[in-house]
This record gives structure tokens, C-alpha cells and sequence, in this order.
């Protein structure tokens, strides 16, 4: 089949100790794109001359030519430039579009970068509201959303999560303690990741169950927590990498799937995009669910983990309540999975709440998740998630 040969590999990441109260100072995003770019790159042992490509989500201060006005800020000529937009899956769709471009020949190395949901300085000629790193709604007059779900009260993510668990629980039926085990045991990664959000905060399942609940069956600690923060990874050709100080992270397959926004109309809200991103990627990687050594997978809700889970092929679908039961999910147990916390304990910095799954999947392949380590982990599945299980990317990545 025709994608990746997996000869573009991660060489460095960056990501920012998450804050839920600011202590940084306020920054406009082509200002945090320049401070992960440097770190990017002092990681992978590397300066800026080595990079020629660039991709990017967009730059609140540019509505428009983001790769150019950052190529311009950062003092970088690039060969390659893009932008992608999938929400919660953009990251994992930067990563493979940069390692298309290494393979291709387009360039040699890609800053892959992700602001995450700063404090911007006020300018009287942009109202405050319009800060911050998702700039304006995507949700305006005009729009099908706008015209026909939100005047409804169909708006937001809670709501419509926990519509996707109630439909799961009628189908196959809702084992609410399987279900917090996911946010307990992802606690328990994060106190053994000194730079997670909740680091030495454990929690039970029985915590998960008494926590408010938010929209039902969803409760407060099942649901993610907004921080600051941001992230990235350079991606670049073997030359690059045998020269840089870390072991390569070569990125074998991915998968891409987005067939609806909004749950209204999904063909079936039981069954996500993940499910044909993730066949594409073991396929192009030719390497089997079996094979993983750990999962990074996005949860920016306990559904969102239990969903993909069944739906990447780890298990029968309607069998993940089964699955979570009976597995250990933290880093010393038989699924390893959100080694460092996940987005429920480590923290989401906004649209870079993706990009913490590449960096964990990479962190463990290189070996440098400490406390948190998986033994012997040479191979991790990776998977980003957009709007309501709508927009979802799969990556398969593998050390040497």
C-alpha cells in the first residue's frame, strides 16, 4: 500500500510543564513558537540551520501565511510549510505530514510545533476574547452548526461525550468503575511524572466515582483538565538523526479518518474514525496490536480512552469495560497506557494536549520517562482525536 517506508524519525521533543495558574509571563503564540523551537532543538542537539521545513496550527497574530510570518519571526527559509487544523488530532496529523515531506525529499528536517493555551498580552486592537491559541469560533452565524444544533442546546464537549457514553451504556451496557480505573490508574502515571499537573495527587476509583458529576454518566475527574503549557518534536531524515544525542523514534504508519463535526450526523456514534486510522497504520507499518509496547491515546474524557481503545483493535468492540478491568494501565503493568499521565492527570494545554501523546510515545521509546519508564519499550501507538470522535489520526512509532 502506498504511505510511509518509516525513514523519518523523531529526533527531539519539547513539552512545557503544564500551570493551571499562569506564573510564566503572558506571550503572543510567534513568542512561544520561538521558545519550544529552541528547546526542540537544544534537545535533539541540533541549531536552527538544520531545519527546512515547518508546520504549524496557525498563529492568533496572523489569520493568514502562518508558516511564512513564523519562518520570517523564527529566521528560518524553509522547503516546506503547512498548516493543519483536525482539533485534538492535529498534532498527530503535523507528525505524519512532516515525515511525508522527510520521505519525499522536500526537506531534510521539520519543526513540528504547538503552542498550548497562554495568557496574550491585551491589545486594544483585538479584543481579549479573541486571544489565545483557537482564535475566533469555528461555530459562527452561518454555519450548520450554528444554525441548526446550538440554538438547541447541542453545544460544547460535555454534553455530547457523555451522549456517546449513554449510547455505549444501552448498547453493551456501562460498568462505571471499569471506566474510572482509566483516570486512576493514568493518576498514577502522573505521580511518577514530576512535571504532570496532579503529580503526587493519587487518586482511587472510588475518588473518580464521588468526584461531581459533570454530564451523565461523566464525572469531574473523568473529564480533562485545561492548563497551560505547549509542545513539539523536530522530524527529520536518518542523516539528521544519526547525528543528533537521542535514539531515533522513526514513525512507521499512520492513519487519517474525519467523516462528520458533530455527532448529529455520525453514521454511528459507536463506531469512531480511529477504527480506519488505525488499520491503515499497522498496515503501512506492518506490525500487528500485539506488537506495542505501550499506547498513548487521547482522553480528553474516560469515553474517549474506553472508545479508541475498542476501536483501534485492541480489543472486541463492546468488550473495553472487560479490557480496562482486567489490565494494568499504569507504566509497570501489562497495557501500559498514557505513561505520564495522559491529558486527564498530566494536564491539556490546549490545542498541545495532542502533541503530549507524541511526546509520551516518543519520551518512553527514547528511554527517558524515568520513574515512569516502561522496561524494553521499543514501539508505541499514538492516536489524536478532534471535536466529538470526529477528526482522529493514528501513528505507529518505533525506536531502532
Amino acid at each position: 500500500m502506498a504511505g510511509l517506508r518509516g525513514e523519518a524519525a523523531i529526533v527531539g521533543f519539547v513539552e512545557l510543564s503544564p500551570e493551571r495558574k499562569p506564573t510564566r509571563p503572558p506571550m503572543f503564540t510567534i513568542e512561544q513558537y520561538a521558545r519550544l523551537a529552541k528547546a526542540a532543538l537544544d534537545d535533539a542537539g541540533l541549531d536552527g540551520s538544520a531545519i527546512d521545513g515547518l508546520v504549524t496550527h496557525g498563529i492568533a497574530e496572523s489569520d493568514m501565511f502562518a508558516p511564512a510570518t513564523l519562518s520570517e519571526y523564527l529566521g528560518i527559509a524553509i522547503n516546506f510549510g503547512e498548516t493543519v487544523d483536525l482539533g485534538g488530532a492535529t498534532a498527530a496529523g503535523m507528525v505524519w505530514r512532516a515525515a511525508a515531506a522527510v520521505e519525499l525529499g522536500l526537506c531534510e528536517a521539520v519543526l513540528v510545533m504547538v503552542p498550548g493555551a497562554y495568557n496574550m498580552p491585551v491589545s486594544k486592537n483585538r479584543p481579549p476574547k479573541e486571544f489565545g491559541y483557537f482564535g475566533a469560533s469555528s461555530n459562527t452565524y452561518g454555519s450548520p452548526q450554528a444554525e441548526f444544533e446550538i440554538p438547541y442546546g447541542n453545544l460544547g464537549q460535555n454534553a455530547p461525550y457523555a451522549q456517546i457514553a449513554r449510547r455505549y451504556a444501552a448498547e453493551y451496557g456501562y460498568d462505571a468503575r471499569a471506566v474510572a480505573k482509566i483516570a486512576a490508574d493514568q493518576r498514577t502515571n502522573a505521580c511518577a511524572t514530576p512535571d504532570a499537573v496532579f503529580y503526587g495527587q493519587p487518586i482511587t476509583i472510588d475518588d473518580v466515582l464521588a468526584s461531581p458529576m459533570i454530564a451523565d454518566p461523566l464525572h469531574r475527574l473523568e473529564i480533562v483538565m485545561p492548563c497551560m503549557g505547549g509542545a513539539g518534536v523536530i522530524v527529520a531524515n536518518e542523516s539528521v538523526a544519526r547525528r543528533g544525542r537521542n535514539r531515533p523514534v522513526w514513525i512507521k504508519g499512520f492513519g487519517e479518518h474525519v467523516s462528520f463535526k458533530t455527532p448529529t450526523y455520525a453514521e454511528n456514534l459507536l463506531r469512531s474514525p480511529i477504527s480506519k486510522a488505525a488499520d491503515r497504520a499497522f498496515e503501512m507499518a506492518g506490525l500487528q496490536r500485539s506488537d506495542m509496547d505501550m499506547a498513548s491515546i487521547y482522553d480528553c474524557y474516560t469515553i474517549t480512552v474506553l472508545m479508541s481503545i475498542e476501536d483501534a483493535g485492541f480489543c472486541e468492540k463492546g468488550k473495553g469495560m472487560e479490557f480496562v478491568a482486567s489490565h494494568d494501565l499504569t507504566y509497570r503493568g501489562d497495557f501500559p497506557l498514557n505513561t505520564a499521565g495522559g491529558q486527564l492527570s498530566f494536564g491539556q494545554a490546549g490545542m498541545a494536549g495532542g502533541m503530549h501523546h507524541v511526546c509520551d510515545g516518543t519520551r518512553q521509546i527514547m528511554g527517558r520517562a524515568g520513574a515512569a519508564q516502561v522496561p524494553d519499550c521499543d514501539r508505541a501507538f499514538v492516536s489524536g482525536n478532534g471535536g466529538i470522535m470526529s477528526e482522529q489520526v493514528a501513528l505507529v512509532l518505533q525506536g531502532d
